[in-house]
C-alpha cells in the first residue's frame, strides 16, 4: 500500500499542533459591538427577533459600557431610536440627536472605547427610506447635503469614526469634505461599500424601528446578484476618502469579502448581520445546534475570506467564548 510522504493528518494529532500550524486567528480585538439607542429613561428592551440584543436609554449605558470594556471589546457602532421622525431626517444632525447625546455619554464613561457611528437617515424619517424622498423617489444628490451634516453632527459629538451606511452615490466624497472643511480631517471614515439589498436584514428592521413605509431599497442598495460590481463600488469608495471598507452582510457574501480583500489592501470589515445572529440563536434555541461552536466557526469563516474587522451582535459571548 502506497503512503505519501506527506500526511496532513501529522498536524493535526494534537489541540497543540493544531493550534501551532493555525492559518486563521479570530480575536475579541477584531470585533466591533452594535448598540440600538432609544430616547426615555430606565429602558432596556429586548429585541424579540435577536434574543440578548435590546434598545437602551441612555441611564442605561453605563452599565453596557462597562461590561463591553470587561470584555476587551474596543469599538461599538451606534444607531439610534428618535422621538420624532419627519420628512428630512431631522434626528440624524440635530445637536441634541440621540446619537450625538450617546457620543458624549459614552465618551464620558470610557474615552478609550471607539465610538463608530452608523451614518444613514433611514431611523429618522417617516417614511423610513435612506434618503430625502420626492414624488416616491429617493433623491441621491440632495441625500448627500444631509448626510453630510449628520457626519459633521457626530463627528462634533465626538465620533471616532464615521460609517455611512445610505449607498448613495458620492455620499463618501461628500461627507469627508464636509469633515474636512469643518476641520474634522483627523475623522476616518468606514464606508459600507459592498452594502447589497439582503433578506438578510429583517430582525435588524424591528430593533432600529426603520422598515420603509413603502416600496424596498433595491434602487440604492446592490443586487444580491452581483459580484463584480462590489469591486466597482468599493474603487468608488477609497477614490473619495474611505479609510475602512466595508462587505455587507458577512456570511453569505463570502465570496464578495475574499473578493475585495485580494482586490484592494485596505483595512476590511465585515458586518454579520442581524438575520445571520437570529438564525444561529433560533436553531441554538430549538437544540439544533451548539450556538457556541456555529457562531465561532461563523466568524472564523468571515476572518479567513479576509476580514480584519468584524460588526457582529455576538461579539459579546465571542468574548466570553474565546477567554
Amino acid at each position: 500500500m502506497y503512503f505519501p510522504t506527506y500526511r496532513p493528518r501529522r498536524l493535526r494529532r494534537t489541540p497543540a499542533l493544531r493550534e501551532l500550524v493555525r492559518e486563521t486567528e479570530l480575536s475579541v480585538k477584531d470585533f466591533i459591538y452594535p448598540l440600538f439607542i432609544t430616547f426615555g429613561t430606565n429602558i432596556k428592551k429586548e429585541i424579540s427577533s435577536m434574543p440578548g440584543q435590546f434598545q437602551l436609554s441612555l441611564d442605561k449605558l453605563d452599565a453596557e459600557i462597562e461590561e463591553i470594556l470587561s470584555l476587551g471589546i474596543p469599538a461599538v457602532i451606534l444607531f439610534g431610536l428618535p422621538e420624532t421622525k419627519d420628512e428630512i431626517a431631522s434626528g440624524a444632525y440635530h445637536e441634541e440627536g440621540i446619537v450625538q447625546l450617546a457620543i458624549r455619554k459614552i465618551k464620558e464613561l470610557a474615552p478609550e472605547l471607539l465610538v463608530v457611528t452608523d451614518l444613514c437617515l433611514c431611523e429618522y424619517t417617516d417614511h423610513g427610506h435612506c434618503g430625502i424622498i420626492r414624488d416616491g423617489e429617493v433623491l441621491n444628490d440632495i441625500t448627500l447635503e444631509f448626510l453630510a451634516r449628520a457626519g459633521v453632527a457626530q463627528a462634533e459629538a465626538g465620533a471616532d469614526i464615521i460609517a455611512p451606511s445610505d449607498m448613495m452615490d458620492g455620499r463618501v466624497g461628500a461627507i469627508r469634505a464636509a469633515l474636512d472643511s469643518e476641520k474634522f480631517d483627523h475623522i476616518p471614515i468606514m464606508a459600507y461599500s459592498a452594502k447589497y439589498a439582503s433578506s438578510f436584514y429583517g430582525p435588524f428592521r424591528e430593533a432600529a424601528e426603520s422598515t420603509p413605509s413603502f416600496g424596498d431599497r433595491h434602487s440604492y442598495q446592490m443586487d444580491p446578484a452581483n459580484a463584480m460590481e462590489s469591486l466597482r463600488e468599493t474603487a468608488m469608495d477609497i477614490e473619495e476618502g474611505a479609510d475602512i471598507i466595508m462587505v455587507k452582510p458577512a456570511l453569505s457574501y463570502l465570496d464578495i469579502i475574499a473578493a475585495v480583500r485580494a482586490e484592494f489592501d485596505y483595512p476590511l470589515a465585515a458586518y454579520n448581520v442581524s438575520g445571520e445572529y437570529s438564525m444561529i440563536k433560533a436553531a441554538a434555541a430549538k437544540g439544533w445546534i451548539d450556538e457556541r461552536k456555529v457562531a465561532l466557526e461563523a466568524l472564523m469563516s468571515m476572518k479567513r475570506a479576509g476580514a480584519d474587522i468584524i460588526l457582529t451582535y455576538h461579539a459579546k459571548d465571542a468574548a466570553r467564548w474565546l477567554k
